[in-house]
């Protein structure tokens, strides 16, 4: 298996992985909109023998109290049924969060498993003083410092790419 960048050539693939571990195609045509409309954006795929079998994007996100920080959002991620449970995913993330830090982003927010992300070393938020602007459970928003303690003293609301608002 290879992680690699996405290309044109993988938009359909990525759609389908997207729609098959998704319960409805909001994730899919949410990947579509941002791959339009975002810069800079991560789109990574898990490569399997013959087909893609793994996505993972990550987007821009804003901290409304200190919005010259360059930050990263983790959304959506995508393994295909019967590839999950096979460490793909963890992949997607490591090889996601290396580009990140290539990019420059100094802290990276995922909104998910707790007992999942933590693996990462992404923290929950509320240790922080960092939120989502979405109302979900504490524990499952997450803040990773790519560059050293970027989120000290930092407190305040996430926002993702308005895109994200329609799930």
């Amino acid at each position: 298996m290879k992680i690699r960048k996405e290309t044109a050539e993988d938009i359909e693939a990525v759609f389908k992985i997207n729609i098959s571990a998704f319960p409805n195609e909001e994730e899919a045509q949410l990947v579509n909109r941002l791959r339009e409309t975002v810069s800079p954006l991560i789109s990574l795929v898990a490569e399997g023998e013959q087909e893609i079998i793994g996505h993972i994007l990550f987007t821009p996100v804003t901290l409304d109290s200190d919005t010259n920080l360059f930050l990263m959002g983790l959304a959506p991620m995508a393994v295909n049924p019967p590839a999950q449970n096979k460490g793909i995913g963890s992949q997607l993330v490591r090889a996601g969060l290396e580009e990140c830090r290539a990019l420059g982003a100094v802290g990276a927010v995922v909104l998910g498993h707790p007992e999942y992300y933590l693996r990462f070393g992404f923290s929950p938020s509320m240790n922080f003083g960092i939120k989502p602007k979405y109302d979900v459970p504490r524990e499952v928003f997450m803040v990773l410092e790519l560059s050293p303690h970027v989120f000290a003293d930092k407190e305040g609301v996430i926002s993702y790419h308005p895109a994200f608002a329609g799930l």
